[in-house]
């Protein structure tokens, strides 16, 4: 979900709006997702004394043990019909973890691998268990925890703030995940001549280093005017955004998807302020608001005009999965 809760709402348009059985995976050790999908109250039990067995940690704690993968903790939000895997603040504790076995990993080791695609064997729990989208939320870093779920998955959306350091961002990742590639494809190059197989994780998921692929960016955190009835970023802002699109063509289209021909610009969020605090204080999302939230006068254009957005992003998503000629 991000630093502010409507930075990634656009996926539960998916459970809420399209019908699709969802399921979210906080991998934030700062637990947006989580904080912000259930009520308080619930939050504060998950995170009693044994929460290491209802949260994302469960996860980390078996693989230290050696003891596989096991069904994973989830629980039902509320007002968003999506199941979630609750985020756990002790989860990047695991950093170390992640980064000592991926040395392993890169040199074909068992372990390493196991390590390095816990969250695969995830993937593959989903799947069979009838999900048609699992997404997972990461914060805003190239660490341990972030290799690990991007190297799980098929696909990744990126937010972008609009200022120089995003922009400058965009460099590290491409940098980052092509490292991460060459060496993930090395570590199962070296398995699979040692034991003369391909290595396939305790879940029954069949790994490979095909590498993921980038489905598009959503522009936010802009102060909007309105010009001729049309909403439009003012101009130090609008000056980034213009260069956001030929440096993600540059450091993330071109490198990983080969430049395939695709909408990449998601959509563009400006500022909803008043309507945050609604959406937290009522646990619902924001395009979801009623009157009975606090919906009053003009926060009910708000809540349109964040609908429409939001629903539009969600489309752009679907529609470059289904028509990527990479998918």
């Amino acid at each position: 979900m991000g630093r502010r809760p409507y930075y990634a709402t656009w996926l539960l348009i998916f459970s809420l709006e399209k019908g699709k059985k969802v399921l979210v995976v906080d991998a934030d050790p700062q637990c947006n997702a989580t904080a912000y999908m259930l009520p308080e109250a619930k939050v504060e039990k998950l995170y009693a004394a044994g929460a290491d067995e209802k949260t994302i940690n469960a996860l980390i704690t078996a693989l230290k043990k050696s003891k596989g993968f096991g069904a994973p903790p989830i629980v039902r939000s509320t007002g968003f019909g999506v199941d979630l895997v609750p985020g756990d603040p002790r989860f990047a504790l695991a950093e170390d973890f992640l980064a000592k076995d991926w040395f392993e990993a890169t040199n074909g080791q068992e372990r390493g691998l196991k390590t390095t695609y816990f969250l695969k064997a995830l993937i593959s729990w989903a799947e069979e268990q009838a999900y048609d989208y699992i997404f997972f939320d990461i914060g805003p870093s190239l660490g341990a925890i972030n290799r690990t779920v991007l190297l799980s998955c098929d696909y990744f959306v990126l937010p972008m703030s609009s200022d120089i350091f995003s922009l400058r961002g965009l460099q590290n990742i491409q940098v980052a995940i092509q490292g991460w590639l060459k060496g993930i494809a090395r570590g199962l190059e070296v398995y699979k001549e040692e034991n003369q197989s391909e290595f396939e994780l305790d879940a029954g998921a069949l790994v490979d280093a095909g590498g993921i692929k980038f489905v598009g960016y959503v522009t936010q955190q802009y102060t909007a005017k309105t010009v001729g009835g049309k909403k439009q970023p003012v101009k130090s802002f609008e000056k980034i955004i213009k260069r956001i699109g030929p440096a993600i063509e540059k450091n993330l289209i071109q490198p990983l998807n080969a430049g395939a021909d695709l909408h990449y610009q998601l959509g563009e969020i400006p500022y909803f302020q008043s309507l945050v605090p609604m959406s937290q204080t009522a646990t619902k999302p924001i395009f979801a608001l009623k009157s009975a939230d606090g919906i009053v006068g003009a926060h009910f254009d708000k809540v349109k005009e964040f609908s429409k957005v939001i629903g539009d992003i969600a489309n752009n998503v679907e529609k470059n999965l289904h028509e990527a000629d990479w998918v």
